[in-house]
C-alpha cells in the first residue's frame, strides 16, 4: 500500500445509492503504476517513492535522460512520474514493483490533485466574480474594476490586487472526496463530487491528509 496512485480523468456522470439517491461522480483511471525510484533519507535525505503510470506512448514522446531514467527502473511506457512521501506503515516498495487501484475501497477519503482548465485572459467579473457597476443609462461603470489603490500614499498598486488576467491552468487540490466504487478489472476509481481539470487530463490521487 501506497500513499496515492497516478492516473487519467475519464470525465463524470451519476451512480444511484440503493436508497435511490442519484449521486455525481467523476471517473479516473487510475493506474496501473509502476515504481520508478525509492527515495531513501540516507541517499537522498528524505524518504519517498517514484510512480510512474502505465500507459501508451510513442518512445519519441519521452526524451532520452526520461528514457534512461525509466530503463534504469526496468519500466517503459511511463510519461507521467510524480513522488510521494513514504509513511509509516506503508509497503516497502522496490523499482519495478506495480501499484494497483485494488489499495482503495469504497468510503475511503481521498485527495484529488490536477490542472484547471485555462480560460484564458479573463475580466474581473468572470475571474473574481466583482458585481461591476449599474446598468443604467447614464452610468458608464458597468464591468470596470473601480479604484485599485490610493495617489497620495502608498501612490502604487499593492501586490495581489485582484485585477483582469489569465485565469485557469493552475494546479488544483480538491480534498475529502468520498470513493464511491472501485473496478480493479478496468482500473477505474469512481469519486465522488468534482474533479480539476478537462477529461483525458493526468491526476494525483493520494489519501486524504485531514
Amino acid at each position: 500500500m501506497t500513499s496515492g496512485i497516478l492516473g487519467k480523468k475519464i470525465g463524470m456522470t451519476q451512480v444511484f445509492r440503493p436508497d435511490g439517491q442519484a449521486v455525481p461522480v467523476t471517473l479516473l483511471k487510475a493506474g496501473p503504476c509502476m515504481v520508478v525510484q525509492r527515495k531513501t533519507p540516507t541517499a537522498d535525505g528524505y524518504d519517498a517513492v517514484q510512480l510512474g503510470l502505465m500507459e501508451f506512448v510513442k518512445p519519441q514522446r519521452i526524451n532520452k535522460p526520461a528514457t534512461g531514467h525509466l530503463k534504469k527502473a526496468g519500466v517503459e511506457g511511463a510519461k507521467f512520474l510524480r513522488e510521494f512521501a513514504v509513511r509509516p506503515g506503508d509497503d516497502d516498495l522496490k523499482p519495478g514493483d506495480k501499484v494497483l487501484v485494488d489499495q482503495f475501497k469504497p468510503r475511503d477519503k481521498v485527495d484529488v490533485i490536477g490542472v484547471s482548465k485555462g480560460r484564458g485572459f479573463a475580466g474581473l467579473v468572470k475571474r473574481h466574480h466583482f458585481g461591476g457597476g449599474a446598468n443604467t443609462h447614464g452610468s458608464m461603470f458597468h464591468r470596470a474594476p473601480g479604484s485599485i489603490g490610493a495617489s497620495s500614499f502608498p501612490s502604487r498598486v499593492l501586490p495581489g490586487m485582484r485585477m483582469a488576467g489569465h485565469m485557469g491552468h493552475a494546479r488544483v487540490t480538491v480534498r475529502n472526496l468520498e470513493v464511491v466504487e472501485v473496478d480493479t478489472e478496468d482500473n477505474l476509481l469512481i469519486v465522488k463530487g468534482a474533479v480539476p481539470g478537462p477529461n483525458g487530463s493526468y491526476v494525483v490521487v493520494r489519501r486524504a491528509k485531514r
